[in-house]
């Protein structure tokens, strides 16, 4: 026989004489024969004889059973819950099938909740809600037709409705709350606090305030809590005005606003941008002599460092100070948080440093946002260093940690370290998810590793991780990347088999695939098809057209594209304003280059470095040496200061025609102009005096090179 399980101590309820409204009869005995009464009277009879005897049941009397004489054997047991309790675990052991209905787990229901046994009792509310067919009338009526006859309490009716919330159906919660509302049964105030709680946590603020409405015409004892949970559900869905106007209707209750009411309202405009009203509610909050706590002020900081107030929130954090109130790791969080964001890695470490002071003991969140800093900046030893610090103190890193260590080693080339995180994720028991996949894939593309790529997509695909639109996207960039568009193609169509539609980004990039291998057409065929599936191209995908179009020599097709961009109000970038001069360039049209010059001024597109050079590159190859050191001395009176790129195509094309002479004078220029001279630099002069049989100026440009660092190539 089961053992009687441990109780919960909860109020007791005198049992009242209420007058219940049930819409079905409740009978504990079939009516079809006085035979069939006979015969479920005397099975009641011996199996009551048999529990107060403490004799063990007679299997075949279990499986004579139904749920009408179960429901009589605990009505006879109403003033003997003992009794009770082990038919209920009798049966539940001896006969673990047997088939209840509502009335049979109404009546255990009851008992269970009489002999304190809560748990147990909410199991079997469980398992009667998700009965199949049962609804919630019937339900409802069983519990109220069992109520009486197996001397229950009204916590049943409490515990009903909390179990509901508890499984997270809301709307079946509500449907209960009203039926039993119609039956003349009110459940405790603490029960509608539960089921409003629910409804806001899942944001439905409308049937919340329904629920709010229906409770204020049957009762007066709203609290605090009825309060508090309405002014969060409110601000949750952002009215906070709404909130402040329900504030002012319970005062005229008698119920007043807590620091929790204050505290929930400063959150909700400090996550919203509103500090001035979130400081605003911190004084009327003295006002009412209620002193802002820990929290008040945790709000207000991170409100501040959100919306780029971080000198004030230091401030704060001052003033939290001098009111006696220390700051705890959830306020440091938030100006470290503030200072990666904003890469003030001095004022991040300095925040770190204090915290650690105070005893604020930093977290995954205080670890996560430096290691995320040095990771996006590439600093990678002190990465690793704060890794390391982080697992000394005992924290052990999550999905989020080793994603961002997966990162920081993929952007810069370091793949091999970035797997060997990989490697420790997994035997720690920590699941790669999709995003650490997908920073996986990147850095592996990146590197032009795609065999690898593959191997690790087949691997996500067999741990039933599913590869979503930015997986796809970061293969297809890489295959295209790598001139091999028939698997990029294949991916695409594999990722629209998935249901996954590509957006702009997808199109760009096979675009920009096909311009590098110079199949325009099919180019050409991706915008159209972009603009068929109503995905508007964007100047990148002009862009990269004219680009192509540029590089294989089609001026016209590439200004018919920039006409078509221009009329669909879509303005050129630099990029793509560089693209056409290289263009012009090119096919030798340096003239028409020049006075492009003046249609990119008249867009308001200035020229930069990357403009000047490549004219400046053409007219050296026509030796046109005059236009160009004219193009220089432009460059500089807009404040565009010659790079080595200028200096190396003038130095170079002197080198080429033998201007040894001009071109060390060039030379000269870019060392006293504070430019360092690159391999590129070298390797056109030493050839170039080599070509001249100058090998005494080639060998001192050698010994240079080497005294920079450089180390000779194939190239000399």
């Amino acid at each position: 026989m089961a053992a009687k399980q441990p109780f919960l101590h909860c109020k007791k309820f005198t049992l009242p004489r209420r007058s219940f409204s049930s819409q079905i009869p409740i009978s504990c005995s079939s009516t079809n024969s006085q035979q069939s009464l006979s015969s479920d009277s005397f099975l009641v009879e011996k199996i009551l004889w048999a529990l107060k005897r403490g004799q063990s049941i007679n299997t075949h009397l279990f499986y004579q059973l139904n749920p009408s004489t179960y429901t009589q054997v605990l009505s006879q047991c109403r003033n003997d819950l003992h009794t009770g309790q082990k038919f209920i675990d009798s049966v539940a052991l001896n006969y673990p099938n047997f088939k209840h209905s509502s009335l049979s787990l109404s009546g255990a229901v009851h008992v269970l909740v009489s002999s304190k046994r809560i748990s147990d009792a909410q199991s079997l509310i469980l398992r009667m809600i998700r009965r199949s067919g049962a609804s919630r009338i019937e339900i409802v009526d069983s519990l109220l037709g069992t109520y009486e006859k197996c001397g229950s309490n009204l916590y049943v009716f409490d515990l009903f409705v909390r179990t509901y919330v508890q499984a997270r159906k809301f709307r079946e919660a509500v449907e209960a709350f009203r039926l039993l509302n119609l039956r003349n049964i009110d459940v405790s105030i603490n029960a509608c606090n539960s089921l409003l709680g629910g409804l806001g946590r899942i944001g439905w603020v409308d049937l919340a305030r329904e629920v709010f409405d229906e409770m204020i015409t049957r009762r007066t004892d709203l609290n605090a809590y009825t309060l508090n949970i309405m002014v969060n559900v409110f601000c949750k869905d952002g009215k906070i005005e709404r909130a402040k106007g329900f504030l002012i209707e319970m005062e005229e209750r008698g119920i007043f606003a807590d620091i929790v009411t204050y505290n929930t309202l400063i959150n909700a405009y400090s996550r919203e941008g509103n500090i001035e009203k979130g400081f605003e509610m911190m004084r009327l909050m003295r006002d009412k002599n209620l002193e802002p706590s820990l929290l008040t002020y945790n709000s207000i900081v991170n409100g501040l460092c959100k919306n780029g107030h971080y000198a004030r929130a230091k401030g704060v954090l001052n003033e939290m100070v001098q009111n006696g109130l220390c700051p705890d790791t959830t306020t440091y969080n938030s100006l470290l948080v503030e200072c990666c964001r904003k890469d003030n890695v001095v004022e991040a470490e300095a925040i770190f440093n204090e915290m650690l002071s105070h005893g604020a003991t930093p977290d995954l969140i205080s670890y996560s946002s430096v290691i995320g800093y040095f990771s996006r900046i590439g600093d990678l030893d002190r990465m690793i260093g704060y890794y390391k610090d982080m697992q000394s103190n005992g924290l052990i890193p999550d999905k989020i940690v080793y994603t961002i260590l997966i990162g920081g080693f993929s952007r810069h080339g370091a793949i091999a370290e970035a797997m060997n995180v990989r490697d420790e994720m997994v035997t720690r028991g920590c699941q790669l998810d999709v995003v650490t996949y997908n920073t996986l894939l990147n850095g592996l593309c990146k590197e032009h590793m795609l065999c690898e790529a593959d191997a690790l997509f087949n691997e996500m695909v067999e741990r039933g991780v599913f590869p979503d639109f930015c997986t796809y996207t970061t293969l297809i960039n890489g295959y295209c990347k790598k001139g091999d568009m028939d698997r990029a193609l294949n991916l695409f169509e594999s990722m629209l088999q998935r249901n996954l539609n590509p957006d702009v980004v997808t199109y760009n990039t096979l675009i920009d695939g096909f311009c590098r291998v110079g199949e325009m057409g099919r180019a050409i065929n991706l915008r159209d098809d972009m603009i068929s599936k109503k995905i508007n191209p964007n100047y990148i995908t002009y862009g990269t057209l004219m680009n192509g179009f540029c590089n294989g020599g089609y001026l016209s097709d590439a200004f018919k594209l920039w006409n078509e961009m221009v009329d669909k109000g879509i303005e050129p970038n630099i990029v793509i304003c560089n693209s056409l001069v290289k263009g012009y360039c090119r096919n030798g049209e340096l003239d028409k280059g020049f006075e492009f010059l003046s249609k990119m001024k008249s867009r308001g597109v200035h020229p930069d470095c990357v403009t000047y050079n490549t004219l400046i590159h053409g007219f050296m190859k026509e030796e046109n040496v005059d236009l160009a050191f004219d193009l220089v001395n432009r460059m500089e009176k807009e404040n565009l200061v010659p790079d080595s790129v200028t200096y190396n195509v003038i130095l170079d094309q002197f080198c080429k025609l033998g201007r040894m002479q001009e071109a060390d004078m060039m030379y000269r220029k870019m060392i006293k102009g504070g430019i360092s001279p690159d391999r590129s630099t070298f390797t056109s002069l030493i050839n170039g005096f080599v070509s001249q049989e100058n090998l005494k100026e080639a060998f001192r440009f050698h010994d240079e090179m080497l005294k920079r660092g450089f180390v000779p190539d194939d190239k000399f």
